[in-house]
């Protein structure tokens, strides 16, 4: 019944070739620098000629490959240019589509978890998926007292494909290194890999997104579709509409990228501490822009979709992330140094000099250190190439640094959704968000009394 492709071993010899067309075109670069032409141009063919073949296997794929794709996908802005161009649609594709489920696998999968009168409990059904994803795809339709629903149907042996397609491309993460600069892909990996349980559990994604949907409610500037009805591997939404991040990506107005990356960063902000849990896939086939408010207003809403993966903080976002993040824009070197020591960031064994740390630091924040701030690929691009660069100090710096496992998952939603503002060429407020919903970014005296009980 899977088709997922059709059979495991299709999907297996499809990612065991990549490696081998990796080092087919690293004997073709040195063939070329042979006969004279400069290493960095033949780098970064090298780059493109590698990125074009592991993007367009990720995109013929669900499972693990697709979720690792969509997972990358958001760091294209850390790209160069010339690279990035040319492919940037296959990522914008991977984002939002994948080879639909046959009709008949639709069918019995909703017939063995809804019963054979299924069709029933509809007004209508679509059988053409409105859109497809890593481990299910959406049908639209109508329940049967009205509401206009999303029916998510998970894929028959979507686990395994998970479980095995990350075990694959774990095996040459250190080929796909030099893809994304700055980015460690093995560490992404093994996280997907620790949340494919989590990911497969319609019970607690429904669970989720309850508590997203309860607390934003009528809210002016989030909306979060409520969920109709969920059991195993199918789960009934609200349907909202609206214009796909994607698409506001490719071709928003300034008007709408500046708004879509303002109500993201409050999102992401706002949401462990009104509900205690981190939206963790912030990837735009999750986004949407919808117009008006809930009271007519004419400005933009976000839509918000997919809470298969959050992360659970009942207490909101660590308040050493804000503490440490206001210091470090104090200048404040010798504090930083001693509280990043003090949960994990760097090891007892390493003796580094808190100036260099700082320095280290100060540019990734510079976003938080004015009133607005306009995210652009350049930008991200500089930064990566700064911590990518192994002449760099700050290379050599970060090797050094520690990522504690209990701020893994954070680390990667806040680089992914900096890498979704630079896509959206956002201008943002980042500093008003921060201070009104990030615990110890204000200052000790002006936090609240039981705050240190989340330290």
């Amino acid at each position: 019944m899977s088709d997922l492709p059709r059979k495991a071993v299709t999907r297996t010899a499809k990612l065991a070739a990549l490696p081998l067309g990796f080092a087919g075109r690293a004997t073709w670069g040195l063939g070329k620098r042979i006969v004279g032409e400069s290493a960095e141009l033949v780098g970064q063919q090298l780059q493109q000629r590698t990125a074009e073949q592991l993007f367009k296997v990720l995109g013929e794929l669900k499972g693990g490959a697709m979720k690792f794709g969509q997972a990358l996908s958001v760091f294209e802005s850390a790209l160069p240019e010339e690279i990035a161009g040319p492919y940037r649609a296959a990522l914008t594709r991977l984002q939002e589509a994948a080879p639909p489920m046959p009709t008949r696998t639709v069918h019995a999968v909703l017939a063995e978890r809804l019963g054979e009168d299924w069709q029933d409990l509809f007004l209508e059904f679509e059988d053409k998926p409105a859109a497809a994803a890593s481990i299910g795809q959406v049908h639209r339709g109508v329940w049967h007292d009205g509401r206009e629903v999303a029916v998510k149907v998970q894929y028959p042996g979507a686990g395994e494909a998970l479980v095995s397609d990350l075990n694959q491309l774990s095996r040459f993460a250190r080929l796909l290194g030099p893809l994304i600069p700055g980015l460690d892909i093995k560490p992404l990996i093994t996280e997907l890999k620790d949340r494919v349980s989590e990911e497969l559990d319609y019970g607690l994604e429904a669970e989720a997104q309850r508590a997203h949907a309860e607390e934003f409610a009528g809210d002016p500037d989030v909306v979060v579709p409520d969920v109709v009805h969920q059991c195993e591997q199918v789960l009934v939404t609200e349907w909202i509409d609206g214009v796909p991040l994607s698409e506001v990506i490719a071709d928003g107005t300034r008007e709408q990228r500046d708004r879509a990356g303002q109500l993201l960063a409050r999102f992401l902000f706002s949401g462990p501490a009104r509900t205690g849990l981190l939206h963790a896939d912030p990837h735009p086939g999750n986004f949407r822009l919808l117009p008006g408010g809930p009271d007519g207003e004419e400005d933009w809403r976000l839509g918000v979709l997919d809470f298969g993966t959050v992360d659970r903080l009942p207490g909101g976002l660590p308040i050493p992330i804000g503490r440490s993040l206001r210091m470090t824009l104090g200048g404040e070197a010798e504090t930083v140094y001693t509280l990043l020591c003090e949960e994990g960031f760097i090891k007892e064994s390493m003796d580094l000099d808190p100036d260099a740390v700082l320095d280290y630091l100060l540019p990734i924040i510079e976003p938080a250190r004015v009133d607005a701030f306009t995210f652009t690929r350049g930008w991200m691009r500089g930064q990566a190439a700064r911590i990518a660069d192994p002449r760099s100090p700050a290379y050599q710096l970060g090797k050094q640094l520690n990522l504690p496992p209990a701020y893994l998952l954070i680390h990667r939603v806040t680089l992914s959704t900096i890498g979704v503002l630079c896509q959206l060429g956002a201008t943002v407020r980042l500093r008003e968000e921060l201070q009104e919903w990030l615990p110890g970014f204000v200052d000790d005296e002006e936090e609240p009394e039981d705050a240190a009980a989340q330290a």
